[in-house]
């Protein structure tokens, strides 16, 4: 389907994801600035508010293993369009890869092409907790 293996490693962590309720399954790769590949999948919980997106548990993972900041993400997910990150993942993902090109593609093979910038214009971040700490 695709020769870049970052999408690769997302698609194929989408099938590890645990989604018995959605049924929603969604792969996420993160590309570490040294070239490593950290991944994450959704993970629901039968309480929704709990649940956590591929985004987060592939940057959280991320962290756990030392890395503060990615250059690539790729989400996939089996949608007609691809799916792009919800609001709290796109937060997450620009206080750890703000200048990240975030690939988003589906099984059949379209793949699209963004930088957090685009998906997220106005960010919230600690500029802002700077200017109001005294």
């Amino acid at each position: 389907m695709t020769t870049d293996p970052l999408i690769a490693a997302a698609t194929e962590a989408r099938f590890r994801a645990f989604a018995p309720f959605s049924h929603f399954l969604v792969g996420a790769a993160l590309e570490a600035e040294d070239g490593t590949t950290v991944v994450g999948c959704n993970v629901e919980s039968a309480s929704y508010g709990l649940t956590m997106c591929a985004e987060r548990v592939a940057v959280f993972s991320g962290v756990a293993r030392g890395f503060r900041c990615f250059k690539r993400v790729a989400i996939v997910a089996d949608t007609e369009t691809p799916t792009p990150p919800c609001g709290a993942c796109r937060q997450i993902l620009w206080e750890f890869a703000p200048d990240a090109e975030v690939i988003l593609a589906n099984l059949t093979g379209t793949v699209l092409r963004f930088t957090m910038r685009d998906l997220l214009p106005h960010p919230f971040d600690a500029k802002q907790l700077a200017e109001h700490s005294v």
